[in-house]
């Protein structure tokens, strides 16, 4: 048996009882590379706001008009404040989870609560866990178990798949790198799989290599070993577009939100070109997102009184310290900017496609063996 029969039968072979779940897992990927930008326009109500020439209202008068459109069991445990003046203060909340109330800062309107989409909740808990999310105080379910083995043994089938890509010959190349469309259902379908597979391959690669690191604790710990880290992702979920990581740290108790028009005014001084800035507890930061890294944020400890305790820049950390942002802009396609987040969304796509179309060449090609 030749080297490239042992793979296409080792590609066939896993693809054909994993590839339903492949499909759903890249297309609930898919659907979540633009939610930010998707849910600021169905909801464009929350977030722009009329700019005056007065100063926005304190954020401790902000927060007390807050309190009064939540019921006594929600509390205020945080505020996000947009380095553009048409954007409204957010107010993130204890429940239910990821949701926030947005303000005009300017006149104390209440702009209306956000909480996560149906659908796009439910397209998370079907990428992430397929629709088996951990019980609470578990880390791991069968849908999480089943997500990261299939999304192991995806990488094995994107690598399989390109030897057996592979051309004999230039002319062969060139078909090979060309989807034909006027050629037929069955060619189409067949370039579909070969030629736009292997374009999305990489990507859908990177991504599946990135991912595991969400599923499988010796797997995460081995990828941030190469780069000299410890691992603390741990079973942490996916924050949504519209939360900060700092939500994670809050305390069981209501936050004292006194000296918050202080914190900011401190953070923004240090941080003047920053995107966003969050207090949250005893924490505040400066999202200084660049190019590469869209999720970088310089942080800091407060005291009793406002005061900021310790430092930690984001420029100043070792590459061991960074991964866990780095793998995540990586994951979901943020690390080049708009287009890289494009080529994820058409990979995605693509990935989606590939299970169905390399099932219907399968299907073609057996009852053409047997009617033989």
């Amino acid at each position: 048996m030749t080297t490239k029969k042992l793979f296409r039968r080792l590609h066939l072979w896993l693809s054909l009882p994993i590839g339903i779940v492949i499909s759903l897992i890249c297309f609930s990927g898919a659907t979540l590379v633009f939610e930010t930008e998707i849910c600021e326009i169905l909801d464009s109500h929350l977030y722009k706001v009329e700019k005056k020439a007065t100063a926005p209202l304190s954020l401790p008068t902000l927060v007390e008009i807050a309190k009064k459109s939540l019921p006594d069991s929600v509390k205020i445990t945080g505020a996000t404040i947009y380095a553009s003046a048409d954007r409204s203060y957010q107010f993130n909340l204890s429940a239910p989870s990821r949701a926030s109330i947005y303000i005009d800062q300017y006149t104390g309107e209440v702009k209306g609560r956000y909480e996560r989409k149906p659908f796009f909740d439910t397209m998370f808990r079907l990428h992430r866990w397929l629709l088996n999310p951990p019980a609470d105080g578990e880390k791991t379910s069968i849908g999480k178990t089943i997500v990261g083995v299939c999304t192991l043994l995806l990488a094995i089938i994107l690598l399989s798949g390109f030897i057996i890509w592979l051309p004999k010959s230039l002319n062969g190349l060139k078909n090979r790198l060309s989807v034909q469309t006027g050629k037929g259902w069955k060619r189409f379908l067949y370039d579909l799989h070969v030629s736009a597979g292997f374009y999305a391959g990489f990507f859908l690669l990177i991504m599946a290599l990135t991912g595991l690191t969400w599923s499988f604790p010796w797997y995460r710990t081995t990828f941030h070993s190469i780069f000299g880290a410890k691992s603390d992702i741990g079973d942490s979920r996916k924050t949504s577009p519209h939360s900060h990581s700092e939500r994670g740290k809050q305390k069981n108790k209501e936050i004292s939100y006194q000296h918050w028009d202080k914190i900011y005014a401190q953070i923004k001084q240090i941080n003047p070109h920053a995107k966003s800035y969050t207090i949250s507890g005893e924490t505040a930061g400066a999202n200084v997102g660049a190019f590469a890294t869209p999720r970088a944020t310089n942080r800091y400890t407060i005291g009793k009184e406002g005061e900021i305790l310790t430092t930690d820049n984001y420029a100043e950390r070792p590459l061991k310290d960074t991964i866990q942002t780095t793998v995540y802009s990586v994951h979901i396609g943020t690390w080049g900017g708009f287009f890289t987040r494009i080529l994820a969304f058409l990979s995605a796509l693509i990935g989606c496609t590939l299970p169905i179309t390399g099932y219907y060449l399968w299907i073609k090609r057996t009852f053409k063996k047997k009617n033989a």
